[in-house]
C-alpha cells in the first residue's frame, strides 16, 4: 500500500454523505452550491458513478471528506460518463486527487462500457482545464471542446458560459495514472 493509499480512502457515496458533500461543495468556489436534496440524489441514484474521498487524520480520529465527484452515464449516450462536479478540499489540493478520483470512477464496473468522458467547464476555470486535459493526455486519446451553455442566452448573464469538453473515445478500462 502506497503512502497515498494510506492517506486517502476512495468510496462510493452513501445517503449519509449527502450533507457532508454539500458542505464540501460550499467550501470549493466557484462550484455552484445546490440543495441538500440534490446531493442526496448524487449519493443514492448516481452513487455507482460518483465518488467520495476521505482523508485519514491519524490512527484514532475520524476521516474527513476531502474529495467528491458527481457523475452519471448519459441516458442519451450510454457510453459517455458526464462529470458534473469535482470538488477537492483546500487541505487536500496538490495531490492529484481530482484525476485519481476520475481514474477510480473509470475503473468501476458501472463504467465498463464508457468510451468517453464529458464535462462542462467555464472558460476561466484553470484547475478544471488542467485536470481534464491531463486526463486526456493520460488516456492518450483525442479531446474536443464544443459550445454548450451561453452566459447571456441560457443564464441571463448570471453565470459564466459553460463549454462542453469531451475526452475520447478511449479503451476501457484506462490505465492507472
Amino acid at each position: 500500500m502506497t503512502s497515498f493509499e494510506k492517506k486517502f480512502i476512495f468510496k462510493q457515496p452513501t445517503p449519509e454523505d449527502g450533507l457532508l458533500v454539500q458542505d464540501l461543495i460550499q467550501q470549493c468556489p466557484p462550484l455552484d452550491l445546490n440543495s441538500s436534496y440534490c446531493y442526496m440524489l448524487c449519493c443514492t441514484l448516481w452513487a455507482r458513478t460518483s465518488i467520495c474521498v476521505w482523508q485519514k487524520n491519524g490512527e484514532s480520529s475520524k476521516a474527513q471528506l476531502v474529495g467528491f465527484i458527481s457523475a452519471f452515464i448519459r441516458p442519451d449516450q450510454e457510453r459517455s460518463l458526464f462529470v458534473w462536479q469535482v470538488a477537492v478540499a483546500e487541505s487536500a489540493r496538490g495531490n492529484g486527487l481530482a484525476r485519481q478520483m476520475l481514474n477510480a470512477l473509470l475503473q468501476r464496473p458501472a463504467c465498463a462500457q464508457v468510451e468517453e468522458v464529458q464535462t462542462t467547464i467555464s472558460p476561466d476555470n484553470k484547475a478544471s482545464w488542467r485536470t481534464f486535459n491531463a486526463l486526456a493526455a493520460q488516456l492518450d486519446c483525442p479531446s474536443r471542446t464544443e459550445n454548450f451553455l451561453d452566459k447571456e442566452l441560457h443564464f441571463n448573464g448570471l453565470h459564466e458560459s459553460e463549454l462542453l469538453f469531451i475526452i475520447g473515445p478511449f479503451l476501457n478500462p484506462p490505465p492507472a495514472a
